[in-house]
Protein backbone atom coordinates (compact mmCIF):
# COMPACT_ATOMS: atom_id res chain seq x y z
CA UNK A 1 0.00 0.00 0.00
CA UNK A 2 1.52 3.59 -1.00
CA UNK A 3 -0.10 6.79 -0.71
CA UNK A 4 -0.11 9.97 -2.59
CA UNK A 5 1.24 12.64 -0.76
CA UNK A 6 0.00 16.03 -1.55
CA UNK A 7 2.80 18.50 -0.40
CA UNK A 8 0.89 21.32 1.28
CA UNK A 9 1.45 24.96 1.21
CA UNK A 10 2.97 26.35 4.21
CA UNK A 11 3.09 29.76 5.53
CA UNK A 12 6.66 31.09 6.81
CA UNK A 13 5.09 31.66 10.49
CA UNK A 14 3.49 28.32 10.63
CA UNK A 15 6.28 26.17 12.95
CA UNK A 16 6.97 22.68 11.68
CA UNK A 17 8.45 20.31 14.28
CA UNK A 18 11.07 17.52 12.54
CA UNK A 19 10.28 14.63 14.39
CA UNK A 20 7.42 13.84 16.38
CA UNK A 21 6.64 10.61 18.25
CA UNK A 22 3.48 9.19 19.26
CA UNK A 23 3.31 6.70 22.11
CA UNK A 24 5.54 6.77 25.93
CA UNK A 25 6.23 3.04 25.84
CA UNK A 26 10.09 1.66 25.63
CA UNK A 27 10.05 2.27 22.05
CA UNK A 28 8.95 5.78 22.02
CA UNK A 29 11.00 6.82 24.73
CA UNK A 30 14.14 5.04 22.66
CA UNK A 31 13.30 6.59 19.50
CA UNK A 32 13.33 10.06 21.68
CA UNK A 33 16.79 9.44 23.41
CA UNK A 34 17.81 8.79 19.95
CA UNK A 35 16.21 11.59 17.99
CA UNK A 36 17.02 14.18 20.56
CA UNK A 37 21.27 12.89 20.53
CA UNK A 38 20.44 13.66 16.73
CA UNK A 39 19.63 17.03 17.22
CA UNK A 40 16.23 16.55 16.01
CA UNK A 41 14.30 18.32 18.85
CA UNK A 42 11.54 15.49 18.96
CA UNK A 43 8.57 16.07 20.49
CA UNK A 44 6.84 13.09 22.06
CA UNK A 45 3.22 12.65 23.05
CA UNK A 46 2.72 10.09 26.12
CA UNK A 47 -0.82 9.11 25.22
CA UNK A 48 -3.08 7.86 28.50
CA UNK A 49 -0.65 5.46 29.24
CA UNK A 50 2.71 6.63 30.11
CA UNK A 51 5.56 3.74 30.03
CA UNK A 52 3.08 1.48 28.03
CA UNK A 53 2.64 -1.92 29.29
CA UNK A 54 5.94 -1.84 30.42
CA UNK A 55 4.73 0.05 33.34
CA UNK A 56 2.44 -2.59 34.60
CA UNK A 57 4.80 -5.43 34.86
CA UNK A 58 5.54 -6.34 38.75
CA UNK A 59 8.86 -7.08 37.69
CA UNK A 60 10.95 -7.24 34.58
CA UNK A 61 13.67 -10.15 35.28
CA UNK A 62 15.23 -10.59 30.94
CA UNK A 63 16.15 -6.76 30.33
CA UNK A 64 19.70 -6.66 29.73
CA UNK A 65 21.49 -4.92 32.20
CA UNK A 66 19.75 -5.66 35.28
CA UNK A 67 20.46 -9.00 36.77
CA UNK A 68 18.64 -8.42 40.12
CA UNK A 69 15.38 -7.43 37.99
CA UNK A 70 13.30 -4.06 38.39
CA UNK A 71 9.65 -3.39 38.39
CA UNK A 72 8.12 -1.98 35.00
CA UNK A 73 7.65 1.42 36.57
CA UNK A 74 11.24 2.09 37.99
CA UNK A 75 12.11 0.87 34.22
CA UNK A 76 9.71 3.09 32.47
CA UNK A 77 10.84 6.33 34.65
CA UNK A 78 14.36 5.60 33.44
CA UNK A 79 13.35 5.99 29.78
CA UNK A 80 11.72 8.66 30.32
CA UNK A 81 14.31 10.27 32.51
CA UNK A 82 17.29 9.44 30.17
CA UNK A 83 15.50 10.54 26.91
CA UNK A 84 14.47 13.90 28.49
CA UNK A 85 18.35 14.28 29.68
CA UNK A 86 18.68 14.34 25.98
CA UNK A 87 16.24 16.82 24.99
CA UNK A 88 13.37 15.09 23.99
CA UNK A 89 9.70 17.35 24.84
CA UNK A 90 7.40 14.65 26.66
CA UNK A 91 3.74 16.10 25.88
CA UNK A 92 1.19 14.66 28.29
CA UNK A 93 -1.26 14.11 25.77
CA UNK A 94 -3.25 11.67 23.10
CA UNK A 95 -3.22 12.14 19.58
CA UNK A 96 -6.56 11.63 18.57
CA UNK A 97 -6.12 12.58 14.67
CA UNK A 98 -3.62 12.34 12.54
CA UNK A 99 -3.36 13.35 8.65
CA UNK A 100 -0.91 11.35 6.80
CA UNK A 101 -2.41 12.51 3.03
CA UNK A 102 -0.15 16.29 2.98
CA UNK A 103 3.46 16.98 4.04
CA UNK A 104 4.17 17.89 6.38
CA UNK A 105 1.96 15.87 8.33
CA UNK A 106 -0.95 17.29 10.67
CA UNK A 107 -1.38 15.89 13.93
CA UNK A 108 -4.69 16.40 16.57
CA UNK A 109 -4.72 16.00 20.36
CA UNK A 110 -7.25 15.55 22.65
CA UNK A 111 -6.31 19.28 24.53
CA UNK A 112 -7.09 20.46 21.07
CA UNK A 113 -3.76 21.18 19.64
CA UNK A 114 -2.49 20.63 15.94
CA UNK A 115 1.10 20.16 15.50
CA UNK A 116 2.58 19.72 12.06
CA UNK A 117 5.44 17.67 11.32
CA UNK A 118 8.24 15.98 8.59
CA UNK A 119 8.49 12.90 10.01
CA UNK A 120 6.97 10.68 12.66
CA UNK A 121 7.44 7.60 14.75
CA UNK A 122 4.16 5.50 15.00
CA UNK A 123 5.09 3.84 19.22
CA UNK A 124 1.59 3.39 20.48
CA UNK A 125 1.85 -0.50 21.34
CA UNK A 126 -1.52 -2.30 21.94
CA UNK A 127 -4.05 -2.84 24.13
CA UNK A 128 -5.25 -5.88 26.07
CA UNK A 129 -7.31 -8.43 23.99
CA UNK A 130 -10.87 -8.96 25.50
CA UNK A 131 -12.93 -12.26 25.66
CA UNK A 132 -15.95 -10.62 24.34
CA UNK A 133 -18.31 -12.70 26.38
CA UNK A 134 -21.28 -11.48 28.57
CA UNK A 135 -20.73 -9.74 31.77
CA UNK A 136 -17.09 -8.76 30.39
CA UNK A 137 -17.69 -5.18 30.22
CA UNK A 138 -20.02 -4.87 32.83
CA UNK A 139 -18.02 -6.13 35.47
CA UNK A 140 -14.67 -4.46 34.18
CA UNK A 141 -13.55 -3.14 37.38
CA UNK A 142 -15.98 -5.44 39.84
CA UNK A 143 -13.98 -8.25 39.59
CA UNK A 144 -12.75 -8.45 35.72
CA UNK A 145 -9.34 -6.75 35.25
CA UNK A 146 -6.72 -6.91 32.79
CA UNK A 147 -3.38 -5.50 35.05
CA UNK A 148 -2.42 -8.12 38.06
CA UNK A 149 -0.18 -5.24 38.88
CA UNK A 150 -2.89 -2.77 39.36
CA UNK A 151 -5.55 -5.12 40.93
CA UNK A 152 -3.95 -8.12 42.62
CA UNK A 153 -3.95 -6.35 46.21
CA UNK A 154 -7.76 -6.21 45.85
CA UNK A 155 -7.91 -9.83 45.75
CA UNK A 156 -5.71 -10.90 49.12
CA UNK A 157 -7.33 -14.40 50.46
CA UNK A 158 -9.51 -14.42 47.56
CA UNK A 159 -9.66 -17.43 44.91
CA UNK A 160 -8.98 -15.90 41.30
CA UNK A 161 -8.95 -17.20 37.45
CA UNK A 162 -6.36 -16.41 35.04
CA UNK A 163 -7.72 -16.53 31.26
CA UNK A 164 -4.21 -17.72 28.86
CA UNK A 165 -1.27 -19.80 28.26
CA UNK A 166 1.62 -17.42 27.60
CA UNK A 167 3.78 -15.89 28.85
CA UNK A 168 1.54 -12.70 30.33
CA UNK A 169 -0.84 -15.21 31.48
CA UNK A 170 1.81 -17.11 33.97
CA UNK A 171 3.48 -13.68 35.05
CA UNK A 172 0.85 -12.59 36.06
CA UNK A 173 -0.40 -15.42 37.39
CA UNK A 174 2.64 -16.16 39.44
CA UNK A 175 2.05 -12.34 40.86
CA UNK A 176 -1.04 -13.12 42.01
CA UNK A 177 -0.05 -15.63 44.50
CA UNK A 178 1.31 -12.92 46.39
CA UNK A 179 -2.34 -12.14 47.26
CA UNK A 180 -4.54 -14.99 46.18
CA UNK A 181 -5.39 -17.90 48.36
CA UNK A 182 -5.07 -20.26 44.48
CA UNK A 183 -4.74 -19.09 40.90
CA UNK A 184 -7.11 -21.24 38.69
CA UNK A 185 -5.31 -20.60 34.97
CA UNK A 186 -7.86 -21.67 32.44
CA UNK A 187 -6.31 -22.07 28.83
CA UNK A 188 -8.11 -23.23 25.88
CA UNK A 189 -5.61 -25.76 25.03
CA UNK A 190 -3.96 -28.68 26.50
CA UNK A 191 -0.46 -27.36 26.75
CA UNK A 192 0.85 -23.92 27.62
CA UNK A 193 2.58 -21.56 25.49
CA UNK A 194 4.74 -19.74 27.70
CA UNK A 195 8.79 -20.16 28.17
CA UNK A 196 9.49 -23.36 29.77
CA UNK A 197 10.96 -20.95 32.78
CA UNK A 198 7.46 -19.66 33.49
CA UNK A 199 5.72 -22.88 32.88
CA UNK A 200 8.15 -24.40 35.53
CA UNK A 201 7.75 -22.10 38.32
CA UNK A 202 3.68 -22.67 37.83
CA UNK A 203 3.46 -26.29 38.35
CA UNK A 204 5.75 -26.09 41.15
CA UNK A 205 3.56 -23.40 43.12
CA UNK A 206 1.47 -24.86 45.42
CA UNK A 207 -1.30 -22.20 44.70
CA UNK A 208 -1.63 -22.86 40.56
CA UNK A 209 -4.07 -25.09 39.34
CA UNK A 210 -5.07 -25.74 35.57
CA UNK A 211 -7.92 -26.55 33.86
CA UNK A 212 -7.32 -27.88 30.30
CA UNK A 213 -8.82 -27.41 26.69
CA UNK A 214 -11.51 -24.97 27.99
CA UNK A 215 -13.38 -21.29 27.78
CA UNK A 216 -15.33 -18.76 29.48
CA UNK A 217 -17.99 -18.45 27.63
CA UNK A 218 -19.48 -15.91 30.64
CA UNK A 219 -18.76 -13.80 33.73
CA UNK A 220 -21.24 -14.06 36.05
CA UNK A 221 -22.17 -11.50 39.13
CA UNK A 222 -22.91 -12.25 42.42
CA UNK A 223 -25.86 -10.75 44.70
CA UNK A 224 -23.12 -7.60 45.26
CA UNK A 225 -22.70 -6.81 41.79
CA UNK A 226 -19.40 -8.16 41.51
CA UNK A 227 -18.17 -11.09 40.29
CA UNK A 228 -19.03 -14.59 41.65
CA UNK A 229 -18.66 -16.88 38.88
CA UNK A 230 -17.55 -18.18 35.19
CA UNK A 231 -19.18 -20.12 33.03
CA UNK A 232 -16.93 -22.84 31.90
CA UNK A 233 -16.96 -25.14 28.63
CA UNK A 234 -14.99 -27.83 27.72
CA UNK A 235 -13.95 -27.75 23.55
CA UNK A 236 -13.27 -30.83 23.35
CA UNK A 237 -16.68 -32.52 25.39
CA UNK A 238 -18.54 -29.69 25.04
CA UNK A 239 -19.42 -30.06 29.14
CA UNK A 240 -20.62 -26.59 30.83
CA UNK A 241 -20.13 -25.84 34.11
CA UNK A 242 -20.15 -23.09 36.27
CA UNK A 243 -17.18 -22.50 38.50
CA UNK A 244 -16.61 -20.09 41.37
CA UNK A 245 -14.20 -17.28 41.80
CA UNK A 246 -13.85 -13.72 43.30
CA UNK A 247 -12.12 -12.25 39.86
CA UNK A 248 -11.49 -13.06 36.74
CA UNK A 249 -8.05 -11.50 34.59
CA UNK A 250 -7.28 -12.15 31.20
CA UNK A 251 -4.41 -12.29 29.16
CA UNK A 252 -4.90 -13.40 25.77
CA UNK A 253 -3.11 -11.43 23.52
CA UNK A 254 -3.08 -7.76 22.44
CA UNK A 255 -4.80 -5.23 19.69
CA UNK A 256 -2.22 -2.62 18.06
CA UNK A 257 -3.03 0.87 18.71
CA UNK A 258 -3.45 2.29 15.27
CA UNK A 259 -6.92 3.45 14.78
CA UNK A 260 -5.43 6.80 13.93
CA UNK A 261 -3.55 5.29 10.64
CA UNK A 262 -6.30 2.84 9.34
CA UNK A 263 -6.98 3.66 6.05
CA UNK A 264 -3.29 5.78 5.66
CA UNK A 265 -0.59 3.22 6.41
CA UNK A 266 -0.57 -0.49 4.83
CA UNK A 267 -1.47 -2.95 7.84
CA UNK A 268 -1.91 -6.69 8.07
CA UNK A 269 -5.46 -8.47 9.21
CA UNK A 270 -4.91 -7.83 12.61
CA UNK A 271 -4.11 -3.88 12.79
CA UNK A 272 -0.32 -4.25 13.27
CA UNK A 273 1.45 -1.67 10.83
CA UNK A 274 3.18 -3.24 8.50
CA UNK A 275 7.08 -2.04 7.94
CA UNK A 276 10.02 -3.44 5.99
CA UNK A 277 13.41 -4.30 8.63
CA UNK A 278 14.33 -0.75 8.70
CA UNK A 279 11.18 0.67 10.68
CA UNK A 280 9.59 2.10 7.29
CA UNK A 281 5.52 2.38 7.02
CA UNK A 282 4.21 2.44 3.38
CA UNK A 283 4.12 6.47 3.69
CA UNK A 284 7.63 8.12 3.55
CA UNK A 285 8.66 9.67 6.53
CA UNK A 286 6.40 7.89 8.70
CA UNK A 287 7.81 4.90 10.67
CA UNK A 288 6.98 2.55 13.07
CA UNK A 289 8.48 0.88 16.27
CA UNK A 290 7.67 -1.52 19.19
CA UNK A 291 3.94 -3.63 19.33
CA UNK A 292 2.16 -1.40 16.90
CA UNK A 293 3.84 -3.12 14.24
CA UNK A 294 5.18 -6.64 16.52
CA UNK A 295 3.31 -9.27 16.99
CA UNK A 296 6.16 -11.46 16.94
CA UNK A 297 8.38 -11.22 19.65
CA UNK A 298 6.67 -8.21 21.61
CA UNK A 299 9.71 -7.86 24.62
CA UNK A 300 10.48 -4.73 26.16
CA UNK A 301 14.17 -5.59 24.99
CA UNK A 302 13.10 -5.72 20.89
CA UNK A 303 10.46 -2.37 21.57
CA UNK A 304 13.74 -1.08 21.97
CA UNK A 305 15.99 -2.09 19.54
CA UNK A 306 13.17 -1.30 17.17
CA UNK A 307 12.61 2.18 19.10
CA UNK A 308 16.47 2.88 17.66
CA UNK A 309 16.22 1.33 14.41
CA UNK A 310 12.90 3.74 13.66
CA UNK A 311 15.02 6.66 15.27
CA UNK A 312 18.19 6.25 13.27
CA UNK A 313 16.36 5.85 9.60
CA UNK A 314 14.40 8.99 10.74
CA UNK A 315 17.83 11.06 11.55
CA UNK A 316 18.93 9.94 7.46
CA UNK A 317 15.02 10.77 6.19
CA UNK A 318 15.18 14.01 7.21
CA UNK A 319 19.03 14.79 5.94
CA UNK A 320 18.26 13.03 2.84
CA UNK A 321 15.03 15.27 2.99
CA UNK A 322 16.70 18.67 3.48
CA UNK A 323 18.72 17.55 0.19
CA UNK A 324 16.33 16.46 -2.34
CA UNK A 325 12.80 17.67 -1.03
CA UNK A 326 9.87 15.35 -0.24
CA UNK A 327 8.38 14.73 -3.61
CA UNK A 328 11.80 13.80 -4.99
CA UNK A 329 12.83 11.33 -2.08
CA UNK A 330 9.42 9.70 -2.35
CA UNK A 331 10.03 9.01 -6.00
CA UNK A 332 13.35 7.30 -4.97
CA UNK A 333 12.47 5.07 -1.94
CA UNK A 334 9.05 3.84 -4.32
CA UNK A 335 11.61 2.76 -7.07
CA UNK A 336 13.90 1.36 -4.66
CA UNK A 337 11.11 -0.64 -3.83
CA UNK A 338 12.43 0.61 0.22
CA UNK A 339 8.93 0.44 1.01
CA UNK A 340 6.95 -1.87 2.42
CA UNK A 341 3.78 -2.47 -0.19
Amino acid sequence: MSMFIVPSDQSDEEKIEKVIIIGGGPAGFTAGLYTARAQLNPILFTGNDIGGQVALTYEIENYPGFPEGLSGTDLAERFQKQAEKFGTRVEYDHVLELDLSQHPFTLRTQFEKEYKAESIILAMGATPRKLQVPGEAELTGRGVSYCATCDGFFFKDKEVIVVGGGDSALEEGLFLTRFASKVTIIHRRDQLRASKILQKRAFENDKIEFIWDTIVTSINAGENGAVASVTLKNVKTNEVSEFRTDGVFIFIGHIPNSDIVKGQVAMDPDGYVITNRFGHTSVPGVFAAGEIQDHRFKQVSTSVGQGAMAAMETEKFMAELEDKGYEKLRQELLEEGFLPA
